[in-house]
C-alpha cells in the first residue's frame, strides 16, 4: 500500500486538459462500505471553441451508450433516474466547471458496478467518455498482513478502510491485539486516484505462539448502528523445536524398540534419525517413528533427532541401552611365573548392566567385584601351590558365563620326604619323588662305589610323572642285609636338589605289597621256614654264608613324582603311596642290577660268570661313556 502526502496525479492531469480536448478523469475504482455513501470524484473536459452557454452531464449505469438504454444513475435536465438510484444519487460538482462529481447514498450490493459520465453540451455536442468508475460494495475492513511473518523480527499490521463518504466518517479498533503490542492509528490518508482511505497499523513481535492467532479490525460509524469486521489469521514462520522424544530406553537383547521424534515448527519440518552420522530414516513430517527389531548389543548406543526447516533446526539425543547376559569372560595377564614372582591376571567381559566377576581356584574366591566389567587378580610372591586351574566367572540377572585358565609356577626341585629305600626279598628299591616345574632331571648317585645311573637308563629305572611329581624308581638286586649309601639328585633350570634316602628296612615294602592277609600267611610261612632250616643247620653243622659283604652295594631304583590336578594336599600322601604300590604291581617288575655273585672263599677271584658289585656298575658305566 502507498500512501500519498502530496497532490495526487489525477489533479495535475486536470489542471493539463484545458488544451481544449475531450476527456474525463475519475478513479478506475472506488469502494464503499453497504448502507454508507460514496463520493465518486468526476473532472471531465471539452474543446474550448464550443462555448456552451449552459453544460448538461448523464451518469449511466454499467453501459456508456445511451442506445443500449443503461439505467440513468443522474440527469441534470430532467432529473428522471432509474428506480434503483430514486433519492440515492446526487450530483455533487458543478458540471459548468467542468466538475462531474457523484454522490450515491445508502449504498446496496446491487449498486456496485460501473459508472460513466456522458457530457451534455447541447445539439450534437454530446460526448461519452470511456474512463469509467467500478464501485465495489464492501462488509469487511482489509486487514494487511506482510507475505512473511517470522517469529523474533517484528512486524507490521494494518487496517484499512475507505473513507469516501462526506455524511460518515469511519472510526477503527483492533480485535484480539492483546499481547502483541498497542495499536498506532495514522487516521485518513489519500490514496493515488483520489480516494481516501482511514489507516490503523499494530507493530509487534510475534512468537512461535502466535502463529494461527486470530486477529481482528473493526470499522465502526458513529450515531449508527452499522458496524464491520475483518479477521486474519497470522501465518508466523518459526524454526522447529522438538517437542514429543523418548527418554532413556531400556531394552532387552531380542525385544522390539520404537524411537518417536515429534517436532514443532512452520513450516512442517524435514526430521532425521541418525546414529553415528548414518542416517537411519527421515522424511518431511510433525513425527517421525524409528522402529528397531530384535535389538542386540551393536544397536545400544545414542540415537539422534534432527528437524529442520529454512528457519532454523533443532536436536536432541536419546540413549538406547540393549540389556544382555555377560559375554564369555577373557582372561589377559601372566600364565607362567617363576616362583616369588608376583603374578597380574585380568578378568574382562562385556554385559548390560555390568557383571559381578569372580575368580575361583578350587571353589575358593581370590577375588571379586561389582558391577565392573574387569577384575584384576594380584598374585604376589607366587608358590608351587599357586600353580592350577583358575576360573573367571562372569555373571547377571540376565545369565551367567565362565572361563577356565591355567596358571604355570615354576620352581626348583624338591624332594619329598617319603623318598627313601626298602629291601624287598634279595632286592633294594630305591623311591625318589620330586616335585618340580618344569620336569626336572633325576640321577641316583652310589658315593661308595662312584656310581651315578640316570632315569635315562631304562633297563634299571622306571620313571613316571604326574602334574607336578615326578616318581623314579631304582631296583638293585642283591644283598639286602648290607644295603649301600644312595643320593637321589634332581636338577632343572631354577637350581639343584639332593637327599641321601634313608634305608627304611623290608618289611614295609614288602608288607604293602602282599597287604595285612599274604602278611599272615607269609609270616606263619617264615616261621615254618625258619625251624626247618635250623633243623637241617643241627644235623649237618654247616652255618650258611651270607652272599654279599658288609662293603657290596644293593642295586637302586628310580621314582617319579606325580600329582593330582587340584587335590587338596592333604590326600597327596595317600596318593603318592598308591602310585609307589601301583607303580611295583606293574606287569612285571622294574628291571634289577643283579650284582649277586659266589665263590668258594674270600681270597679266591671271582669266575668270569660272578662279578663283584664294583665290577659290574664299573663295565656298566664303561658302556655308557662308548
Amino acid at each position: 500500500m502507498i500512501f500519498l502526502t502530496a497532490l495526487p496525479l489525477f489533479w495535475i492531469m486536470i489542471a493539463a486538459s484545458r488544451g481544449g480536448h475531450w476527456g474525463a478523469w475519475m478513479p478506475s475504482s472506488i469502494s464503499a462500505f453497504e448502507g454508507t455513501c460514496v463520493s465518486i470524484p468526476c473532472r471531465f473536459d471539452f474543446p474550448d471553441e464550443l462555448r456552451p452557454a449552459v453544460v448538461h452531464g448523464v451518469w449511466y449505469f454499467n453501459s456508456p451508450y445511451p442506445k443500449n438504454y443503461p439505467p440513468v444513475v443522474f440527469k441534470s435536465r430532467t432529473q428522471v433516474v432509474h428506480e434503483s438510484f430514486q433519492g440515492r444519487s446526487r450530483l455533487l460538482g458543478d458540471l459548468g466547471l467542468r466538475n462531474c462529481t457523484l454522490l450515491l447514498s445508502n449504498l446496496s450490493p446491487e449498486l456496485g458496478g460501473k459508472y460513466y459520465f456522458r457530457g451534455d453540451l447541447g445539439g450534437y455536442n454530446q460526448y461519452t467518455f470511456s474512463e469509467h468508475s467500478i464501485l465495489d460494495i464492501i462488509n469487511t475492513p482489509n486487514i494487511v498482513v506482510p507475505l512473511e511473518v517470522v517469529a523474533g523480527m517484528e512486524v507490521e499490521v494494518s487496517c484499512m478502510v475507505p473513507d469516501n463518504c462526506p455524511e460518515l466518517r469511519p472510526e477503527l479498533s483492533w480485535l484480539g491485539h492483546d499481547g502483541l503490542g498497542e495499536p498506532a492509528v495514522l487516521g485518513r490518508l489519500r490514496e493515488d486516484e483520489g480516494t481516501w482511505v482511514q489507516v490503523s497499523l499494530l507493530h509487534f513481535v510475534p512468537t512461535r505462539e502466535a502463529n494461527g492467532h486470530r486477529l481482528g479490525c473493526q470499522a465502526s460509524f458513529p450515531n449508527t448502528t452499522l458496524q464491520f469486521e475483518g479477521y486474519a489469521s497470522l501465518d508466523v514462520k518459526y524454526p522447529p523445536v522438538i517437542v514429543e522424544m523418548n527418554s532413556s530406553v531400556e531394552a532387552i537383547e531380542g525385544s522390539h524398540v520404537s524411537l518417536l521424534c515429534g517436532a514443532d515448527s512452520n513450516p512442517p519440518p524435514l526430521l532425521t534419525w541418525m546414529r553415528d552420522g548414518t542416517v537411519l530414516r527421515e522424511a518431511v513430517t510433525e513425527s517421525l517413528f524409528l522402529e528397531l527389531d530384535e535389538v542386540t548389543p551393536r544397536e545400544d548406543g545414542v540415537y539422534a533427532c534432527l528437524a529442520e526447516n529454512a528457519y532454523g533446526q533443532d536436536n536432541r539425543t536419546v540413549g538406547l541401552s540393549v540389556m544382555y547376559a555377560p559375554w564369555k569372560p577373557t582372561v589377559n595377564g601372566t600364565v607362567v611365573a617363576v616362583e616369588g614372582e608376583t603374578v597380574s591376571i585380568l578378568c574382562s567381559t562385556q554385559s548390560n548392566p555390568d557383571p559381578i566377576l569372580t575368580i575361583f581356584k578350587e571353589k575358593q574366591i581370590l577375588g571379586t567385584v561389582i558391577y565392573e566389567s574387569e577384575l584384576q587378580l594380584e598374585l604376589p610372591a607366587v608358590t608351587p601351590e599357586d600353580d592350577g586351574e583358575y576360573w573367571c566367572v562372569a555373571e547377571n540377572q540376565y545369565g551367567q558365563r565362565a572361563t577356565a585358565f591355567n596358571l604355570s609356577v615354576e620352581f626348583a626341585p624338591v624332594i619329598l620326604l617319603e623318598s627313601h629305600c626298602a629291601a624287598a626279598r634279595d632286592t633294594v628299591q630305591c623311591l625318589c619323588v620330586v616335585k618340580s616345574n618344569p620336569e626336572p632331571s633325576v640321577a641316583f648317585e652310589l658315593p661308595s662305589r662312584n656310581v651315578t645311573v640316570n632315569e635315562t637308563e631304562r633297563e634299571f629305572v622306571y620313571s613316571e610323572r604326574s602334574g607336578l611329581l615326578l616318581t623314579s624308581i631304582l631296583t638293585l638286586r642283591g644283598q639286602a642285609q648290607a644295603p649301600p649309601r644312595v643320593i637321589c639328585t634332581s636338577r632343572n633350570l631354577y637350581g639343584t636338589k639332593s637327599l641321601e634316602l634313608p634305608f627304611q628296612g623290608a618289611h614295609r615294602l614288602m608288607w604293602a605289597k602282599i597287604g595285612p592277609v599274604g602278611a599272615v600267611v607269609a609270616f606263619a610261612i617264615l616261621i615254618a621256614i625258619v625251624c626247618y632250616i635250623t633243623q637241617t643247620r643241627r644235623k649237618k653243622n654247616v652255618t650258611e654264608s651270607p652272599s654279599f659283604s658288609s662293603g657290596d652295594n644293593p642295586p637302586v631304583l628310580f621314582s617319579s613324582d606325580f600329582r593330582i590336578s587340584g587335590a587338596p594336599e592333604k590326600y597327596e600322601s595317600e596318593r603318592r603311596l598308591g602310585s609307589e604300590r601301583r607303580l611295583l604291581g606293574l606287569r612285571g617288575e622294574p628291571p634289577e642290577l643283579d650284582l649277586s655273585y659266589s665263590h668258594s672263599d674270600l681270597g679266591k677271584r671271582p669266575t668270569k660268570d660272578s662279578y663283584t658289585l664294583t665290577e659290574e656298575l664299573a663295565e656298566y658305566a664303561e658302556i655308557r661313556v662308548k
